[in-house]
Order: C-alpha cells, then sequence, then structure tokens
C-alpha cells in the first residue's frame, strides 16, 4: 500500500515527531484554572517558581501567589475602591500594568512605574470599568517579553448590576472559564523558555493554554461562557470550533455588546479580549470538540502565518491548524440552573462617533525594513524615550485618531486608559470586522491597512511627565523595541496663585510600630507620591497617591531607619523626612 503526504499531512507528522521527542506527551492534561480572588483589596506575590511542562528538567516560571505559571483572577466589582498591594519578589525589576482598567496615569503600572526587587508597590482607584475581562501584565521597558514569556499575567473579572441582571454563565470554572492562549518554545537541554536575552525567537513551538500543553477541559452539557485573551508574545489566532458549529461573541475588550453577533470565526491578536457563548447543549456526554486555531493559509502580514518552521519567525505552528482546547462534555449542572439560550439584547452602550470628534490625529508605522540599516518599528519615524511625551491631550475631548500601516508586517495596537469605539478600517464603517462592534483597547493593525477609532479622554489629567499613559503595539519584541509612544491628558490647572503651597510636614510617633502618619504644615497640600526606603538606599514601599490621613500601614517593615520621600502634586517638589520602624 503507498501512502501520498501532501504538504499539511508532512508538517502535521513533523510536529508529531517533535512533539514525542521533545517530551511532551500526546495525551490531553486538565487545564488549570487560576484561582478566583475576590474583594477589594488583593495581596499579589511576583515571584520565581517551576512547573512541569515538558518531560524531563522542570521549566522556570514566573508566577503570582500560589499559581505556577500565570496568577490568580481578580473578580472586583463596578464602583468599589480597589487596594493592590503588589510585592516584587523577582530577581529583578518589574511593573504591573492593568490593561484594560480606566484608571489615574499613576496607578498604570507602565514603564515609569517600576517596581524594585523586594519592593511593595500599593496603587488603588475606584473601577469605573463596565462588566468585562479584562488582564494584568508586566510593562517593564525592554524586559516585557522576557518576563511575560516566563507567565506573569492573570485576569481581572469586572462586574456590575447590568451584567448580572442578564441570563448569563457566570460560574467561574464551571460554565463561565478563562483561556488565556499562548505557544512556547524550550531549550532542548535545560527546559527552559526560549526567550530574550539569549534568543530572539518570537513565535513558541507547543500551545500553552493558561498554562497548560495539551490542554483539555470538561464542560457541560449546555450553554457556556468563555472568556478568551490572546496572551502571546506574537501570534495571532483565528479561532472557531472543531465541528464548525456556530458560536456568540457576547463581548470584546470593554464588556459586552449590544447585541450578540453569530460567527463561525473569530480573530484574536495579541492583548485582545473577546467572551463567546457556545451551545453544548446539544452534545452528548461524553463526546468531545475541539477548540481551534485556523491559522493556516492567513493574509501575509498575519502574525504565526509565516511558512517557516524554524528562525526567528519560524515555528512548529505556523501556518497550520491546531486545537488550543480539547472539550469533553460533561453533565448538565444541577447546582445552578444552566443557561439554555443566549439573550437577544446584552447591553445599552452609545458608542462615539466620528462626528463628535474635536480633535483628529494621525498616528503611521514606520520603519521595521530589513537590512543592516534597519531601524525597528516605531510610530512615525519616533523610537520611544522615557523623556519623550509624544501627545497632550485635553481633558474631556473627543478625539480621532487613524492609525496607519504600511510597513512589512502586521502589529497589535494599544492604548492605556480609555476605550474607544473603532469607526473605520481604511476609511469605511463598512470595514470593521463583526467581532469589534464593542468598546475596544487593543485591535489588529494588518499591513497596508489604517483603522480609525473615537475615543474620550475622561475623569483623569495628570500634567506629571513622569507617569504618561502608553500606547503601544503589544508585540512583546516591538514595544521593547521602541514601537511605543506617550501620552499625557492635562486638564484646567489654576494660574492665579501667588504662593506655592509648603511642603514641609512631620511624622509621628517616631519611631513607629504598625502606623505611621503624617502632618502637613500646609493642608492644601496633596500627597501625590510617597517611596519609603532603607538607609542603604533600597525602595521597599511605593505609594502614589496614599490614602494617608489614617496612617500608611508600615507593619511589613523590619526594625530599622528609613527615608520617607514625599512628592506633592501640585508642584511635583519632593521633601525626605527619616523615621524609626520599631
Amino acid at each position: 500500500m503507498t501512502i501520498k503526504f501532501n504538504m499539511k499531512n508532512k508538517l502535521q507528522l513533523v510536529l508529531l515527531v517533535l512533539l514525542i521527542s521533545h517530551g511532551i506527551r500526546a495525551q490531553y492534561n486538565t487545564m488549570a484554572m487560576p484561582e478566583a480572588l475576590t474583594g477589594t483589596t488583593f495581596n499579589l506575590n511576583i515571584h520565581e517558581t517551576t512547573k512541569q511542562l515538558v518531560t524531563g528538567n522542570q521549566t522556570i516560571t514566573g508566577a503570582i501567589n500560589n499559581e505556577s505559571f500565570w496568577g490568580p483572577t481578580l473578580f472586583v466589582n463596578k464602583g468599589d475602591v480597589v487596594h493592590m498591594n503588589v510585592t516584587n519578589n523577582l530577581n529583578e525589576s518589574t511593573t504591573l500594568h492593568w490593561h484594560g482598567m480606566h484608571l489615574p496615569s499613576v496607578m498604570d503600572g507602565g514603564p515609569h512605574q517600576v517596581i524594585p526587587q523586594g519592593t511593595l508597590w500599593q496603587p488603588y482607584w475606584t473601577v469605573m470599568n463596565q462588566a468585562s475581562t479584562l488582564w494584568y501584565h508586566p510593562h517593564l521597558h525592554q524586559s516585557t517579553q522576557e518576563q511575560m514569556t516566563k507567565g506573569v499575567g492573570g485576569f481581572i473579572i469586572v462586574k456590575d448590576p447590568q451584567e448580572a441582571a442578564l441570563a448569563l454563565p457566570r460560574t467561574y470554572g464551571i460554565d463561565d472559564i478563562v483561556l488565556a492562549l499562548t505557544s512556547r518554545s524550550y531549550n532542548a537541554t535545560t527546559n527552559t523558555f526560549v526567550a530574550p536575552p539569549t534568543s530572539t525567537r518570537v513565535y513558541g513551538d507547543y500551545m500553552l493554554t493558561n498554562g497548560t500543553p495539551s490542554a483539555q477541559y470538561t464542560l457541560p452539557k449546555q450553554f457556556v461562557r468563555m472568556r478568551i485573551l490572546n496572551a502571546e508574545i506574537e501570534r495571532g489566532y483565528n479561532l472557531g470550533f472543531s465541528d464548525n458549529r456556530t458560536f456568540y461573541i457576547i463581548g470584546n475588550d470593554g464588556g459586552l455588546l449590544n447585541a450578540p453577533v453569530a460567527v463561525t470565526r473569530v480573530k484574536l491578536l495579541v492583548g485582545e479580549r473577546v467572551e463567546i457563548m457556545v451551545n453544548l447543549g446539544n452534545d452528548a456526554v461524553g463526546s468531545s470538540i475541539d477548540l481551534k486555531a485556523y491559522n493556516s493559509g492567513q493574509a501575509f502580514g498575519f502574525p504565526g502565518g509565516e511558512p517557516n518552521s524554524s528562525g526567528n519567525f519560524g515555528s512548529l505552528l505556523n501556518n497550520i491548524d491546531f486545537s488550543v482546547l480539547h472539550i469533553p462534555i460533561g453533565a448538565t449542572t444541577t447546582a445552578t440552573t444552566p443557561i439554555t439560550a443566549v439573550p437577544s439584547t446584552l447591553a445599552s452602550s452609545t458608542y462615539w462617533t466620528a462626528a463628535d470628534a474635536t480633535v483628529t490625529r494621525a498616528v503611521t508605522v514606520t520603519n521595521g525594513n530589513p537590512g543592516p540599516a534597519s531601524v525597528s518599528f516605531n510610530f512615525d519615524n519616533t523610537s520611544f524615550d522615557l523623556a519623550t511625551i509624544n501627545k497632550t491631550v485635553n481633558l474631556n475631548d473627543i478625539e480621532k485618531w487613524t492609525v496607519t500601516n504600511s510597513n512589512v508586517f502586521g502589529h497589535s495596537f494599544h492604548i492605556h486608559d480609555i476605550e474607544f469605539k473603532i469607526v473605520a478600517r481604511n476609511g469605511s464603517a463598512a470595514n470593521v470586522g463583526s467581532y469589534e462592534p464593542g468598546w475596544k483597547d487593543t485591535f489588529y493593525l494588518p499591513i497596508n491597512e489604517s483603522v480609525t477609532f473615537v475615543a474620550k479622554f475622561d475623569d483623569f489629567a495628570d500634567s506629571d511627565v513622569n507617569h504618561p499613559y502608553m500606547y503601544h503595539c503589544h508585540f512583546g519584541g516591538h514595544e521593547d523595541g521602541g514601537m511605543m509612544g506617550q501620552f499625557i491628558v492635562t486638564g484646567t490647572m489654576a494660574n492665579n496663585q501667588n504662593d506655592a503651597p509648603s511642603t514641609a510636614f512631620s511624622l509621628y510617633p517616631n519611631p513607629a510600630n504598625d502606623r505611621l502618619f503624617v502632618h502637613l504644615k500646609d493642608a492644601s497640600v496633596a500627597i501625590y507620591y510617597v517611596t519609603i526606603s532603607t538607609m542603604q538606599g533600597r525602595v521597599v514601599m511605593m505609594l502614589p497617591q496614599p490614602e494617608w490621613k489614617d496612617g500608611i500601614d508600615i507593619s511589613s517593615l523590619e526594625a530599622g531607619v528609613y527615608t520617607f520621600q514625599m512628592m506633592d502634586k501640585e508642584t511635583k517638589s519632593v521633601t525626605t523626612k527619616k523615621f524609626i520602624k520599631k
């Protein structure tokens, strides 16, 4: 008997052989579901650990709290004031950015808000987002790709009364699940991740879903909800089910759509989220389906569509269709009432239009061309500089941005703080994808295309150039390489003050045990930032715009002498005092 192989067969055979030779078992592994944390105060310990991802040595991973890859899912309520106690126990500095969250720039966790090793950072804010699926991840300039490769990150799920009133699946881990999609390559000898600074590979060879290789997860025979995040370094996903069934997009980056959208495929680029509902009610218990990436045959420039299987832009997953989750069908739930239909209406959002915009801006993807004189991708021929503010926005302005890409490759564009409405692709509203009708914070920008969006820059103004917001390509290597810009939002500043307020202050009690109190000489002063350091200069606590009037909790500090550095909000002047921790 003669067996003929086409190219796709050959690629699948090569993949199977390499999987077996590398020690990744062909059988499925039960997918990890991140721990759910609820409340208004979240303690997040970022550290390194290990996880058995392939046969042989365990892989060194980045983790948060008790997880071994990826972090816990944080459930927050719209209107609540949430406090994040972020401790960096990595062997290097990091940051933690709250992707999609509408919040003050000083709490945003961008490249300027560096958390040194061993330091506690304590941002807080009022949750103003509607019900949505957000996420958090490192954003340290020139180290983002390396730290995300290790697996540092996690989901944030915002709840609100509007979403709670709908008949939607919401039992976490049962009929409402989170899926962080990514892939990794491993050093064949040590099983360490192939990542910067030792490698420039951008695509992984092996799929990880919630940090689990060859993942499977049993879901009940009813409608289920999947909150899917592209957590990749660069690869895009064209998602659908193995039997080509219809499923329903009920939300994307910024929350619920006004009405569900029926599809059989949805594209998801790095940083984007989509919430879908799929009906498993007609499947037999014990049967199974797969959620797959239909990535073969994509248009030129689609990340992960390259034909090569090796080299910097090569991967065993390139230009093929592959499973991202195997789904055995289990019994219908009995503890909660199963959902048996998709609501016909979901939200009641009113979106900005191009006619609402009073300011128009153009952003162009530049450089990135191959050759000996190549400059990394950037915007408007300007590579990222921590000291450069690229755009200044007026508080409450409604702006229309058109981002154009004529260079070499597709990109994933993300802007911090605000949600926007995509109003056109290539100049036409008719070209906006069926998968992106709602509020967005990230979008796919293919080669030789443009995207126009409208947003209102409301609620938060801060002229401090040391804590700007960012806009950037979300490919780890691209943003690390300089494809990133900064903007500040400025409000109306008082200009009739003759004298700046005094920043003189005292600390008491001193020595202090659990709480340290601040007495300001001038009650009109607003404390903008507090930094507490050891006498050797090691930063141990960072408190942006702290809630200081009831005392600052210093109970976690060891006994000793510390410096208390206070920056006031208006003048950004810095005053330093010493105190003793008993």
